[in-house]
């Protein structure tokens, strides 16, 4: 008697996918609520900051 080591799923059409659990091959995660990004007066004076700073190196590297 022939014994497969693997229950498999003929209709999952890859070896690897037939030997994966059913709850597994259909992918179903569940999804964590995504973080709110908040933007505080801090990273705005950061961005200013690095702009004109790289406004100015280019300026110089310019002129």
């Amino acid at each position: 008697m022939r014994r497969s080591l693997v229950l498999s799923d003929e209709a999952a059409r890859h070896p690897f996918l037939a030997s994966l659990p059913p709850h597994v091959r259909t992918g179903e995660v569940p999804v964590a609520p995504r973080p709110r990004w908040r933007v505080a007066r801090q990273d705005i004076r950061g961005f200013f900051a690095a702009y004109f700073a790289s406004l100015v190196v280019v300026a110089i590297f310019i002129f």
